[in-house]
């Protein structure tokens, strides 16, 4: 029990945003479940009217910090594809990057000690020039 006034608002601050918060995740549960709902259903004209009012709400809870905002995407991202997927279209989004061969990566990177003895080498220069 809290021993201070400090600590007794603090309580009381905490279960307000507790009751706060828990409002706030049940209500996206909810709708994403409607989403996944509608989307086993083969019901793909439901789950497609329903995926952005789903995705404000899961920004809107990522945004007062109920979740993480990288939960918050990943659900997000899971959620379209799976509606994009139902729908035969591919998901919208960049294409993915393609990576560098290795060889040309560990060849573009010097050693540390090359790279201390190139610099060295190169104010030895400098000084030999402004002299």
């Amino acid at each position: 029990m809290a021993n201070t006034k400090s600590a007794e608002k603090r309580m009381r601050q905490n279960a307000k945003r507790r009751e706060r918060n828990r409002a706030a995740r049940s209500t996206m549960r909810t709708e994403i479940k409607k989403v996944r709902t509608a989307l086993d259903q083969g019901e793909l004209d439901i789950a497609v009217q329903q995926l952005p009012r789903t995705v404000e709400i899961i920004d809107r809870a990522a945004h007062k910090g109920v979740i993480h905002a990288n939960a918050a995407a990943r659900t997000k991202s899971r959620l379209t594809r799976a509606v994009a997927r139902a729908s035969g279209a591919a998901a919208e989004g960049p294409a993915p990057k393609a990576k560098k061969p290795a060889a040309r990566k560990a060849a573009a990177k010097k050693p540390a000690a090359k790279k201390a003895a190139a610099k060295k080498a190169a104010k030895g220069k400098a000084k030999v020039e402004g002299e």
